[in-house]
This record gives structure tokens, C-alpha cells and sequence, in this order.
């Protein structure tokens, strides 16, 4: 360990632990990236928390913290410290009658679901998975598919906290509001997360259908009750055979009902399909037919007599969920709903070849992509304060494409540039603003400044906050920041200096500190007056009451 980091433990509350690893692999869920943090943190209290925070300070390091690193980005990735709080991941409290949990923001989505379910509660809405951990879900901005609900962050009534300076600081809607919308969707920038109030429900099943349809059918439903017929609702559309699986799901006092599974959905179809899509790998053509014999297996023909769908009654917390599969990259996009129809007829007229009817830029030619492309909706127009961040609609529905392409055995397809080159090419056009915890590539900071209005305030919070950067990144900085020569680099802030191939798949990234560590011979108290100065600026909002 450092020699330094060795000096400051020996300072700084030495009666708390301070649970480090040196030899930590940091790999996102996907495999996609890896990175080698010089310290892998798991605290197991607030106090061991505000301890990692004053010796990065101290120690002049940038903190990360990382859940299950289910963003498939590298927005994770550091050579510094980080932090992960699986291991504070407990509930403070829940009030039966008001339904209002108080929770670490460790703790995964499928703990608390389990925990709510004690109480006969529930989150309202999940995404597709519940690996994240609350806090992550929240501050990446994560949503379910239903036009009834926003984001999950809608159901956040609080958040506390910890700042560079080592501060706690609570906000809410009626507290701090300006810190409150700028950590809905935080992308880990402001500081660490410490504690979350929720609003839960009452537990719920759902009753759910799913059966394959003609596109086309989806498009002439579109204006009428696609989307609203049922609390819940998604696409899966597979663009060579025009068709798509539409699933729907209500609440129900029904008794919980097993759906019937094809071979295909099993262990063996896993193989095969992993498989086969290891040979187009080296066979791109061979991409159609294996979405044609997929999904047959599974569902029937669009317009057979055999499709019969499939249906169940399952629990909320575990109905609303679907299997990720493999390795994959994921590039989604919010765009109004009502552009949803020439975004999927111009998507797919370019994926089969009609670069003249998708008037896409582009050429599709030997371009083969992997379904399905996933289709889901929300609605935040009513929700208040809204995230400065918040990539959906304001003032209207929102619809999300997600064009998924799978990594089989962590090789990246060969179509993967080409296609998503299109694909944002599209979703800009259309008025689109990318998923921040997706695969995003053609988007610079002026694409950001431009797409989301408030920016700046949230900018602005941040700087407040953090105004040495110890929780910025180079992620940050390539997306968020203004791409001005005077928006100079931050003391503690760390940027990507090489990318190298990682074995097994995916991208080994290497970072470094811009400021370097701390010189051994400056005095502690030197140190920590000069931070006395820093921590004023951290502190512009009106924090009114903090707690230590």
C-alpha cells in the first residue's frame, strides 16, 4: 500500500475499519470493460464511509462507487479507489402504515424486494433487471415500461449524502431541491449516496399474455391502446421477420400461475442459441434465420394457427422481470412516443436493405444486427421536481428504443460500429437522448449541452459539491463537461490515458490521477486548513440540516 495512504490510516479514525483489497478486478457485468482500482473498498457503516472519504481527500484520491456494474459503459472503470456497498445494504426503517422505507444504499433491488415482500410491500415499477443496487438504479436514471409510471427515482421521496468534504447533507423535494434533482440521476458525480427514503406499494401479482404479432399490427394499434390498454407494457420486435412478441400484465388477486416453457427457454436452448450466435459471428448472414427459428421455437408463426402465446400469474417483483441472456452491448434511446412508428418503420427498412426508404445515411449493405430490439414506455410528464438529468420527454409520453447486440463468449459482433452509427444517427434525428448507462458512441459534451436545457444547473450543483472532482471521471468529463480550454482538468479528478484488449473479451481501461498524491512532506495541518477553504465551496447550496 501506499506509503502515504499507510501514514493517513495511522491518522485518520484509526478505531474505524477501513476494509480495503489491493487485488480487486473490476469488470462491468457484460464483461465489456475491466479496470484495476489501486484500492477495492467495501465499508459497512456511515463512519467507515466518512473514513474512506477523508483519507481520499487526504491521500488526494478519486473515489468510484460501483453496484453490480450492470452499465455495460465505462463509466465504472477506475485506477484509483472503489468503493462498493453491497455489504451496507440494510433497512433503517419501514413504516407499514405510510408505506415509507428507509434504506442503505446498498442494498440490491432484489433484497429490498425481498424485504418489502415481509411487509406485504413492493416498488411500484422495475426494469428488466434487480441486480442493481438502489442507488445505482436511481442515479442512471433506470425505468420500467409502463405509461402509469416515470422512473424508478418517482417513488424516492429522500436521499442523505456524503460529500468530498465528509459532509452528510439530506435534500428532498422540500429540502435542499436543487442538490435533490441533480442526485436523481447523479451518474456518481455529486458524491456517495448514503441513504434513501422510498415510497413503496402495497404487494401485488400480475397477470400477464404475451403472444407474436405482425409489426404491422403494433404500428395500427400504436394510436389507439398499445400502450395503455394495460398497466404494463413492452415489445420485442424482430426486424427480419417483421413480427414482434407483445407482452402486457395487470394486477391481480389471481393465484400465481407457472407459464409453459419451450425447450428453447431451458438450459439447452440457452446453449444452442449461445452458440449459434457464435457462428454468425464468423456467418453474419446466418443472423435472420436464427431470429426465424428462435423465436418460431419459442412462440409459433405471426399469422399461425399454433401461436397461441403464453400467459401466468407471477409476483410483481419478480414478474416484471426478463432474462439478460449473455454478454451485450445496449444502446438505448428516449424519443416522444408519437415518433415511434417512423423511428421503427425507417429502423427497419434500413436493417433489411432500403437505405432509400429509411433515409438513413448509411449503408446497410452486409449488415446483420441480433434480436430483438426492445420497445418500452414511460411517462414523467407529471412527475415533480423532475432529475435535471432525466433523458425522457418533458412534456408527453416517452417511448425507449433499445438495440441490443450480444457478446457470445465476450466477442463483440462485427456489426456493432456500423449499426450503432445508424442508430443514433436516427434517434438524434428523431429528437432522441441516449440511456446514461447504456453504449453510447456518437455523442459528445455539445451533443449533451444541446439535449438536455439544464445542464448547466446541473453543472453547476456539482461544481458546489465537489469542487476538486474527486468523484469525476473521464466519462464525465467526455459526455457532461463543456468542451472549453477553460474548463480545466480538477485536482482530484482521474482520466483515461490507454485502452488495451483484456483477455477473455472486452477492454482493459487504465486511468491516472491529473494531481498527482499528496507530497509526504506537507503537514497534515497544512493540508487539511487548505481543504478548509475547498470545503466552504462545497457548501454554496442551502444544506439547512445536515447531520454528522
Amino acid at each position: 500500500m501506499d506509503p502515504l495512504v499507510q501514514r493517513e490510516l495511522k491518522r485518520v479514525e484509526p478505531t474505524v475499519p477501513f476494509r480495503a483489497s489491493k487485488h480487486h478486478r473490476h469488470h462491468t457485468w457484460a464483461r465489456t470493460f475491466h479496470s484495476r482500482p489501486e484500492l477495492y473498498i467495501q465499508p459497512e457503516s456511515e463512519e467507515e464511509i466518512h473514513k474512506i472519504v477523508t483519507l481520499a481527500r487526504k491521500c488526494r484520491r478519486k473515489l468510484v462507487t460501483v453496484g453490480c456494474g450492470h452499465s455495460p459503459s465505462d463509466l465504472t472503470c477506475t485506477s484509483s479507489w472503489m468503493v462498493n456497498l453491497d455489504k451496507y445494504n440494510g433497512i433503517v426503517s419501514i413504516n407499514p402504515h405510510s408505506r415509507v422505507v428507509v434504506m442503505q444504499s446498498g442494498i440490491r433491488l432484489y433484497e429490498l424486494g425481498r424485504e418489502l415482500k415481509k411487509y406485504s410491500l413492493a416498488m411500484p415499477n422495475l426494469g428488466s433487471i434487480n441486480h442493481q443496487s438502489i442507488a445505482g438504479a436511481i442515479g442512471t436514471g433506470t425505468h420500467g415500461s409502463s405509461l402509469r409510471h416515470g422512473l424508478l427515482s418517482q417513488s424516492v421521496l429522500g436521499l442523505k449524502i456524503m460529500l468530498s468534504n465528509g459532509r452528510i447533507v439530506s435534500c428532498s423535494a422540500e429540502q435542499n431541491q436543487d442538490l435533490f434533482r441533480a442526485a436523481l440521476v447523479s451518474l456518481g458525480a455529486l458524491g456517495i449516496i448514503t441513504e434513501v427514503t422510498f415510497q413503496a406499494v402495497p404487494a401485488f401479482k400480475i397477470e400477464w399474455q404475451q403472444i407474436l404479432v405482425p409489426m404491422e399490427s403494433i404500428i395500427a394499434d400504436w394510436e389507439k391502446d398499445l400502450w395503455t390498454k394495460s398497466e404494463f407494457t413492452r415489445v420485442w420486435w424482430m426486424p427480419y421477420m417483421k413480427s414482434a412478441v407483445k407482452w402486457r400484465a395487470d394486477k391481480t388477486d389471481k393465484p400465481l400461475r407457472s407459464p409453459k416453457l419451450s425447450w428453447m427457454s431451458g438450459r439447452l436452448g440457452y446453449h444452442v442459441y449461445h452458440i449459434l450466435l457464435y457462428m454468425a459471428q464468423y456467418v453474419p448472414r446466418l443472423l435472420p434465420m436464427i431470429e426465424r427459428f428462435v423465436i418460431t421455437v419459442q412462440y409459433g408463426n405471426a399469422d399461425g394457427k399454433d401461436n397461441t402465446g403464453n400467459s401466468g400469474v407471477s409476483d410483481g417483483h419478480t414478474g416484471l422481470l426478463m432474462n439478460c441472456l449473455y454478454s451485450q452491448f445496449v444502446n438505448e434511446w428516449a424519443i416522444p412516443l408519437e415518433k415511434g412508428p417512423e423511428a421503427i418503420r425507417r429502423l427497419g427498412a434500413w436493417l433489411n436493405g432500403d437505405q432509400t426508404a429509411a433515409q438513413i445515411p448509411f449503408d446497410p449493405s452486409g449488415l446483420y444486427v441480433h434480436a430483438p430490439i426492445e420497445v418500452r414506455v414511460s411517462d414523467t410528464s407529471s412527475t415533480t421536481p423532475r432529475p435535471y438529468l432525466d433523458n425522457t420527454v418533458p412534456d408527453g409520453p416517452t417511448l425507449y428504443l433499445n438495440a441490443t447486440l450480444y457478446r457470445p463468449y465476450n466477442l463483440d459482433p462485427p456489426c456493432h460500429e456500423r449499426y450503432y452509427e445508424a442508430f443514433e444517427w436516427l434517434m438524434k434525428q428523431l429528437g432522441g437522448r441516449p440511456h446514461w448507462a447504456k453504449n453510447f458512441y456518437g455523442v459528445s459534451s455539445e451533443d449533451t449541452q444541446a439535449m438536455y436545457p439544464e445542464m448547466s444547473e446541473w453543472l453547476r450543483v456539482r461544481d458546489e459539491v465537489d469542487p476538486e472532482g474527486m468523484f469525476l471521471g473521464d466519462w464525465h468529463r467526455r459526455y457532461l463537461l463543456p468542451d472549453t480550454e477553460s474548463k480545466a482538468m480538477l485536482p482530484l479528478e482521474e482520466r483515461e490515458v490507454r485502452r488495451v484488449k483484456a483477455r477473455g473479451g472486452g477492454v482493459e481501461w487504465v486511468g491516472e490521477m491529473i494531481g498527482g498524491a499528496l507530497s509526504p512532506q506537507n503537514s497534515e495541518e497544512s493540508f487539511d486548513l487548505m481543504h478548509g477553504v475547498e470545503a466552504e465551496k462545497s457548501v454554496l447550496l442551502d444544506f439547512g440540516e445536515e447531520e454528522e
